[in-house]
């Protein structure tokens, strides 16, 4: 999985802020307001995310209505799998990241991890 270039990222971050489906005119309508943008660039970025099934969507009328096939939490780690294993050596990977981790994300990782293995044993 690759990442999202930037005006895919925009978007992306628009439709996960949505509390319900969102259409092309929607985005565009917010984008305009901070970028000059025009109305068939936000459609076609739109479409491209969904062909490449980060939306989907269905038709309503003339309009479609598009709503993610992931959260941006499980997008994420969808990202970060993928780094892991095309990075190299994964223990070599993991290392790094955790030399590069605040004292307050290894607080927050050591609790999920706590969570994680009492939740699995649980099972």
């Amino acid at each position: 999985m690759r990442g999202f270039g930037e005006l895919e990222t925009v978007v992306m971050d628009h439709v996960w802020g949505s509390d319900d489906t969102i259409t092309v005119r929607d985005v565009f309508e917010s984008l305009k307001k901070t970028r000059e943008i025009a109305y068939t660039t936000v459609m076609s970025t739109m479409d491209n995310l969904h062909r490449k099934g980060s939306l989907a969507r269905t038709r309503e009328g003339k309009a479609f209505l598009y709503w993610p096939t992931l959260t941006r939490e499980e997008y994420s780690a969808r990202l970060m799998r993928d780094a892991l294993e095309s990075g190299g050596n994964p223990d070599v990977v993991l290392s790094r990241f955790l030399e590069q981790m605040t004292d307050d994300e290894s607080t927050r990782l050591h609790g999920v991890l706590r969570r994680w293995a009492s939740a699995k044993e649980a099972l």
